[in-house]
């Protein structure tokens, strides 16, 4: 999968190093050349021997070598690469790449590079969640570098949480993916996906019964072929799809936020399932039982129509704009009214009545409503709906 493609790995200083001659061996397994960078702190917890012993190259740890520097500038080395990878990407490198700093090997490489760059961060969740490092996560996010996880967990210092790398097969899986010559290559698409959570009290909320598996699908399967894919989703049930631009929000106007920022990309899927309103006025205060069993009064507002307002914007409209449309009955005739006041160029449409059994669980049958008409899908599973819808947008934008 990888033949013939070139790594630029750069180990970072954290205990989730003893992860990385893993990562190295299948790299090498799928046919992919690895040049190994060392941190100082990384040598702390894998050695230059093993490490290169693994990879087949000499590993690089210090500026100022000057024997490398005539043999291969670092300038160069930099930019060899097909895709550069940080990991662990601990706070400190990831410090050092959000403020341009250059007092190290590592530092100096991602600072100089023109090549694309992967990070999976670890680090202790307190770290992780500090504001400092959040701050350093939004802009690297914003240079357009993907980040992979961390994932939750047991802490090597003992503390569970936010924090720990993502496995090498993870990583393996993102690689493939960011250097795939599919379809969607050079594509920026956009997809929200499973259920907003709008406030009533600070332990209460409305909510649509969404889990997040169709949207989380498509995303997958967008990323399948190559598109560099913004994924903003609510409070889902299953896991985010991996090798995406993440954003996780809670409420309608939250979401319409993320999707701003987003903007512009050149499709955007709109399979969220955002309430429709919200409470006026949430309560600050948990409310409680009323002695004389008196109701309590919720005044209700309307949340912001998401799909409608990116269908209806001028400039800067996705050339692409797919929406979902959940009925329990007439659906065609609902959703073909949805599209027509929405705004959106097509409809995916789904019977999500209690006796089809779709709503929460592993299938879908949706119809996809155009210009051309309603085109009837056959039951399936949902990572097979999402793979041919993926296929269809990549069909699409191709013109």
């Amino acid at each position: 999968m990888l033949q013939g493609k070139r790594i630029l790995l750069i180990i970072g200083g954290g205990i989730a190093a003893f992860k990385i001659p893993e990562l190295i061996r299948r790299l090498r397994e799928q046919g992919a050349s690895v040049t190994p960078v060392l941190t100082k702190a990384a040598e702390q917890f894998v050695t230059p021997l093993t490490i290169g012993s693994l990879a087949g190259e000499k590993v690089y740890t210090d500026l100022f070598d000057l024997t490398d520097e005539a043999e291969m500038g670092h300038i160069q080395l930099s930019r060899v690469a097909d895709l550069v990878v940080v990991a662990p990407a601990t706070a400190d490198l990831m410090a050092k790449m959000a403020q341009g700093m250059a007092n190290d090997l590592a530092s100096t490489l991602l600072l100089a590079t023109d090549t694309p760059v992967m990070i999976a961060p670890a680090m202790n969740v307190r770290m992780w969640e500090h504001p400092a490092t959040q701050r350093n996560l939004a802009l690297l996010q914003q240079d357009g570098i993907t980040v992979l996880g961390p994932d939750e967990g047991d802490m090597a210092c003992g503390e569970y949480g936010p924090g720990r790398m993502v496995e090498p097969a993870d990583i393996l899986e993102a690689i493939g993916v960011a250097l795939k010559d599919g379809p969607l290559s050079g594509k920026r698409i956009l997809v929200t996906s499973g259920p907003t959570h709008e406030p009533i009290d600070p332990v209460r909320y409305i909510a649509n019964r969404s889990s997040g598996a169709q949207g989380t699908a498509i995303a997958q399967a967008l990323v399948a072929l190559g598109a560099d894919v913004i994924f903003v989703t609510g409070p889902a049930d299953v896991d985010p799809p991996k090798g995406v631009e993440l954003h996780k929000v809670e409420s309608a106007k939250d979401m319409l936020a993320a999707v701003a920022s987003a903007l512009p990309v050149d499709a955007a899927v709109f399979a969220a399932a955002v309430a429709d309103w919200r409470v006026a006025s949430a309560s600050g205060s948990k409310i409680k039982k009323q002695a004389d069993g008196a109701l309590p009064v919720l005044e209700f507002a309307e949340n912001p129509d998401i799909l409608a307002t990116i269908s209806q914007m001028g400039q800067g409209r996705p050339g692409l704009v797919v929406g979902f449309a959940a009925e329990t009955d007439d659906v065609i005739a609902h959703a073909t009214a949805k599209r027509a006041r929405k705004g959106c160029d097509w409809i995916v449409a789904n019977d999500v009545s209690p006796e089809t059994g779709i709503m929460g669980g592993s299938e879908n049958a949706v119809t996809l409503i155009s210009d051309a008409g309603a085109e009837d899908w056959p039951r399936m599973g949902k990572d097979e709906v999402a793979a041919q819808l993926a296929d269809r947008i990549a069909d699409e934008l191709r013109g």
